[in-house]
């Protein structure tokens, strides 16, 4: 079983959102490409449920996806920036006992502090690193013990 952990496609610069909430913040033209990028990475990948943060740009980052799986998108605080890793964390650990590949897509805050636990605990890394927006890391479980990780920059 392999969980996903998308980080959300370019989305632009937070500035011009002054004051706005930035949540609502959507994806430029080329997250829009990233997005569909990522859609065709899972192409060969059995995915039994999506789920994003409930930032717009997350959403938009794994709508393909969805979309072509006719899987609904389920939105969740413990992906959404400024969550508590913490709690992500367990989730990942209860969500590794089900079948299939699940896809979190979240945040440039959130997933590495989510990994720096897992590599303390003995996780073995696959080749590179990083979290460039539109990136995922691919995370392999063995019941509740996430045990690799293979980081894949631009799918």
């Amino acid at each position: 079983m392999t969980l996903h952990l998308v980080r959300h496609a370019h989305a632009g610069d937070r500035t011009p959102w002054g004051s706005g909430d930035d949540l609502e913040r959507p994806l430029t033209p080329t997250g829009h490409e990233q997005a569909a990028a990522i859609d065709r990475w899972f192409a060969e990948r059995s995915v039994r449920a999506v789920w994003s943060s409930r930032a717009v740009r997350c959403a938009e980052t794994v709508t393909p996806l969805a979309q072509r799986l006719g899987l609904e998108i389920e939105l969740r605080d413990e992906l959404t920036e400024g969550a508590r890793p913490a709690v992500l964390l367990e989730l990942l650990r209860a969500q590794a006992l089900h079948d299939g590949d699940l896809v979190l897509c979240s945040h440039g805050d959130l997933i590495p502090e989510v990994l720096d636990p897992l590599l303390r605990e003995g996780m073995v890394i696959i080749g590179g690193r990083g979290c460039e927006k539109g990136s995922i890391w691919s995370l392999e479980a063995r019941g509740r013990d996430i045990v690799s990780g293979t980081y894949t920059a631009r799918p």
